[in-house]
């Protein structure tokens, strides 16, 4: 693998908008970039969570990507930066790149309808089918065994891992990459209970999913009843989340894995939700709100606060309640205590004793 020295890593960071200062030797040849603890001399690490502090002593790696006030073993080059998570992800691409695509043409196994039109520099795997008036735009590349269905458009540059399906009418727009197996405009759960059974409702919405979005391998986004279930631009969605029918997610999100999101919800911008984070129909999640791992949102949540818990409240809501928890069986035994010496007090005033005898 062909090296790079420190100084050009620190000046494509630079670059990047990230400042950043060399402490050490600036010509130090870097083949690859690894975390602290599986680095190897010749290799390039970063600490950004305080708590792998301790890990800096043991690190094999020849420099480390930290923060200006981080103390260091010597023997270490280190490039100081305000932000050490964003300036290793701009070391990554300085020194590895960005995944290189298989390139196939447009092969000759893939199926396009007549009427679909295919944008110019396609990359379209074998076992492809393109359905009628489908539009793919320039610069896409479409892994084996995608499905696209009828009407669906998708702009430039928009990249489909192996299995994906892409239901009709669907609008995918520029950038945008979707990962191995996901589902992206299936019905929604639209039932109309009668008569004790279930009329299912048609699904003739669709589903609209902006520029420079990143879906997960194995999610699903339902398509909406009517009108459109709406992903913003700029958010990115982890491996196993579902969004239902209806749903609007709103810009620059961060949804982790196993997230799951009813119908006709209302996320916010800026807006995370940590794994397994379960979010109720027609409820409404400010701009900039902070769910944590495991949290139930039955309610309405107001906009730049951090949640926890299930029902999620603010965090030092959670904490409070959380020591408290803690404190339930101390808290019981002392209520059965008194109980006891209670029933011990009334026997003894029944036997005409007085208290305090």
């Amino acid at each position: 693998m062909k090296s790079v020295s420190l100084a050009d890593i620190s000046k494509f960071i630079r670059q990047q908008g990230i400042a950043n200062d060399i402490d050490g030797d600036p010509e130090i040849a870097v083949s690859a970039v690894n975390t602290l603890e599986d680095a190897q001399p010749g290799e390039i690490s970063f600490l950004s969570n305080p708590r792998y502090h301790r890990m800096l002593p043991e690190t094999r790696a020849s420099a480390v990507i930290v923060t200006r006030q981080t103390d260091a073993p010597d023997r270490l080059a280190l490039v100081r930066t305000d932000d050490p998570y964003a300036a290793v992800a701009a070391a990554i691409v300085r020194v590895h790149g960005y995944r290189k695509h298989p390139r196939w043409g447009i092969d000759v196994r893939t199926t396009i309808a007549a009427s679909a039109r295919i944008g110019e520099n396609a990359n379209i795997g074998p076992w492809v089918s393109i359905a009628v008036h489908a539009e793919i735009g320039d610069n896409a590349t479409i892994y084996p065994g995608c499905y696209i269905g009828d009407h669906v458009t998708i702009g430039h540059h928009v990249t489909l891992f192996p299995n994906v399906t892409i239901y009709d009418r669907t609008q995918i727009g520029h950038r945008v990459t979707i990962h191995a197996g996901t589902s992206i405009g299936q019905d929604g759960l639209g039932y109309a209970p009668r008569d004790g059974r279930w009329i299912k409702i048609p699904q003739v919405g669709q589903i609209i999913i902006d520029d420079d979005v990143e879906i997960g391998a194995g999610c699903a986004f339902d398509r909406a009843t009517l009108g459109a279930t709406r992903i913003g631009r700029g958010s990115k969605f982890s491996d196993l989340v579902v969004i239902g029918h209806g749903a609007k997610i709103g810009q620059d999100c961060m949804v982790v894995g196993q997230v799951g999101i009813a119908g006709s919800a209302v996320i916010g911008d800026h807006v995370t939700l940590a794994g397994q984070v379960g979010v109720g129909g027609h409820l409404t999640i400010g701009d900039g709100a902070r769910i944590g791992a495991q949290s139930g949102v039955v309610s309405s949540l107001d906009g730049g606060v951090e949640y926890q818990g299930s029902p999620a409240v603010p965090s030092p809501d959670f904490r409070r309640q959380s020591a408290a928890i803690q404190k339930l069986p101390e808290l019981v035994q002392r209520i059965r205590d008194l109980e006891r010496e209670l029933t011990e007090l009334r026997q003894r005033m029944d036997n005409g004793e007085r208290p305090g005898r």
